[in-house]
């Protein structure tokens, strides 16, 4: 019987396989999540239109304490900011972070609004997400958090921003063979090729 809800995961990546450098920089990317917003229209609409589709949000501890909340609720607040409907959907969306240690008395950067702790074992508790009526989930998270999800053969559907840049080494989070099923792949004007894949 298959899941009735899909865990997704979107990450930007390096043409030969990190989501960072060796110190966890992004500065690699076309666009590092910041405030200018340089992938074309398409692109950015493309980004949109997939958080849209998504009713829960999944992100590591680290993404928590580092102000994931605060980043997007700043956003949020300009409508005149490219960002503003993405930043605007992931502020009122369900979110989770994955955290055996991170509990609701700890203070993190733009509080705790619509944010949960999946603080059990993380296969059952994203197990009993995809079997709710809560609808799909998309991860944004770090190495650590993204491998394990994929070790685990939770993933059910990846969509890899594909930067134009080699990094030589970094934060890989494919550890192991990983089979996957093309489903479209898609390039933009800024150098950015999206591969959408299914397990």
């Amino acid at each position: 019987m298959e899941n009735m809800n899909k865990l997704i995961l979107e990450t930007q990546i390096s043409i030969d396989g990190y989501i960072a450098d060796e110190n966890g920089g992004t500065d690699w990317m076309i666009w590092n999540w910041g405030p200018n917003w340089n992938w074309d229209k398409d692109l950015q609409t493309y980004h949109t239109n997939l958080n849209k589709s998504v009713s829960n949000i999944l992100i590591s501890r680290q993404m928590a304490q580092e102000g994931f909340n605060a980043h997007w609720q700043q956003a949020a607040q300009d409508a005149t900011d490219t960002r503003f409907d993405f930043a605007s959907h992931i502020v009122n969306t369900n979110k989770f972070v994955a955290s055996r240690t991170l509990t609701k008395d700890i203070q993190i950067p733009g509080g705790w609004h619509n944010l949960s702790v999946l603080d059990g074992n993380l296969e059952a508790e994203i197990e009993k997400l995809k079997n709710s009526n809560s609808g799909d989930i998309i991860v944004y998270g770090g190495a650590t958090l993204v491998s394990s999800l994929i070790n685990a053969d939770l993933i059910d559907e990846y969509y890899l921003i594909i930067n134009p840049v080699a990094l030589g080494k970094g934060l890989a989070i494919f550890k192991k063979q990983t089979n996957l099923k093309m489903a479209n792949a898609t390039s933009f004007p800024c150098g950015i090729v999206v591969c959408h894949y299914r397990k």
